[in-house]
């Protein structure tokens, strides 16, 4: 038996939010990690363009920022998806909300951001997010089991180092922030009947400092075709209606 869905997503432009959203989703980042001031959680707000907001009823129970912004690779143009804060309650882990508004969400920022490849950057601190990625994507880096085509490691490289300078470390593909974040006490443990999943044993071993706040830098290619079978489930009719609100 299926169980109903009742978590809800909203996809808001940052210059719109409330400073009640914001306190909101402050107090929902800070009761999961570590290492969380207002001032450092402001300044990374504030370099996001986009926030996909996870309700319950009236409540916030997670919510993923996002800058959506256009560079370039080898004389080329990229469009580039950067992940920043991501956090879901415990309660609302169950949940499809946040797969199904993120791409939603970057779907829809397409149109807007429509030169070159369109890459999603993300940094993950938690194996749980990592595993976002071979849920449902089918091609990314890095991953268990594939060596790193040469190309989009160049890709990676040359996006985090524009980015983040010298925090990140080409040799291991690893940002250290000097203030970083880290996840309270059960969230960063791995669960005993997750220990032998590949993939986290990969992310692990890819990122060993993780539980002091270490961020693996992570690309993929974001293509209908890259999709797997469960990405597809998350995607929303092709309208612009979750923007359509927030030009």
């Amino acid at each position: 038996m299926t169980t109903p869905e009742t978590n809800s997503f909203t996809i808001v432009s940052r210059v719109e939010l409330s400073s009640a959203q914001k306190k909101e989703m402050f107090q929902l980042l800070s009761a999961h990690f570590d290492g969380v001031t207002r001032g450092q959680f402001t300044r990374d707000l504030t370099e996001k363009n986009w926030v996909v907001l996870i309700h319950r009823e009236e409540r916030l129970v997670g919510f993923s920022t996002l800058h959506v912004y256009e560079s370039s690779f080898a004389g080329a143009p990229v469009s580039v998806v950067y992940s920043g804060d991501t956090i879901v309650a415990p309660e609302a882990w169950g949940s499809t909300a946040l797969a199904r508004g993120w791409i939603t969400a970057v779907n829809q920022l397409r149109e807007r951001y429509p030169h070159g490849k369109y890459y999603w950057l993300l940094l993950t601190s938690g194996f749980r997010t990592y595993r976002f990625l071979p849920v449902f994507w089918r091609e990314f880096f890095p991953r268990h089991g594939t060596p790193a085509p040469a190309d989009l490691r160049r890709v990676r490289d040359h996006l985090a180092t524009e980015r983040f300078g010298e925090q990140y470390d080409p040799r291991t593909g690893v940002v250290r922030f000097p203030y970083p974040q880290r996840l309270q006490g059960e969230l960063k443990k791995i669960p005993a009947g997750r220990v032998a999943d590949p993939h986290i044993v990969f992310f692990v071993g890819q990122n060993p400092g993780h539980t002091r706040g270490d961020e693996l830098v992570c690309l993929t290619e974001l293509t209908d075709e890259n999709l797997t079978a469960a990405g597809r489930r998350m995607v929303a009719p092709k309208s612009d209606e979750a923007l359509r609100h927030h030009r």
